[in-house]
């Protein structure tokens, strides 16, 4: 039986704060699936293994003969038409598996996931939310976790102009000043998405 559900995408470019906005929206009541972490385990799914082995060769594989995330991450970061390969391959399964989180969860239920406007795919929730913080505050907060300055510069020349996408969202939640802040905006829409889910019941 299907649970009653909202669908929320959470997106926002590198560093603005994504996983900390998805743990206050969990405080609060969502459940939140990590579309990083589904895409780990589908990683390692016999079928998406061969795939892979198949286009990015054997070398991508540890010595215990699982898929280095690192090693496929430097591959198709350099190449485009290989990045889109990739996604295109497992971005529709990780749809799939949040379509069945959401079933079975019921209430507000999240993605967290970092390219739903670049790939299009707002249309898939009833609601998206993005997580801002201007360039050089996520700069500094990659850098502080230890990425380097050119690697942070080419990934976030990847992803939208998050300027484009506040345009974009149903709903912006600042991160770039204090977390206190940063909850309190949390803490309003959960209280939102909760009275209209109660409409429904």
């Amino acid at each position: 039986m299907n649970k009653l559900h909202l669908k929320i995408g959470l997106t926002g470019n590198l560093g603005t704060g994504k996983s900390t906005v998805a743990k206050l929206m969990e405080k609060y009541g969502a459940k939140v699936l990590d579309a990083d972490k589904v895409v780990h385990q589908l990683l390692e799914r016999k079928d998406i293994k061969e795939k892979l082995l198949q286009t990015l060769g054997r070398d991508i594989l540890t010595i215990e003969g699982k898929v280095d995330r690192k090693k496929v991450a430097e591959r198709v970061f350099k190449d485009r038409p290989l990045l889109k390969w990739l996604e295109e391959l497992l971005h529709p399964l990780v749809y799939e598996e949040f379509e069945k989180f959401c079933t079975r969860e019921g209430g507000i239920c999240v993605l967290e996931a970092a390219l739903i406007f670049e790939n299009k795919n707002q249309n898939r929730f009833h609601y998206t939310i993005l997580v801002y913080a201007p360039k050089e505050v996520a700069k500094r907060r990659a850098m502080q976790r230890g990425m380097s300055e050119e690697d942070f510069n080419r990934r976030w020349e990847r992803q939208m102009d998050i300027e484009v996408k506040k345009t974009l969202a149903d709903f912006v939640i600042d991160n770039s000043k204090s977390l206190e802040e940063t909850e309190k905006q949390v803490r309003g829409l959960m209280y939102r998405f909760n009275q209209e889910l109660k409409r429904f019941c």
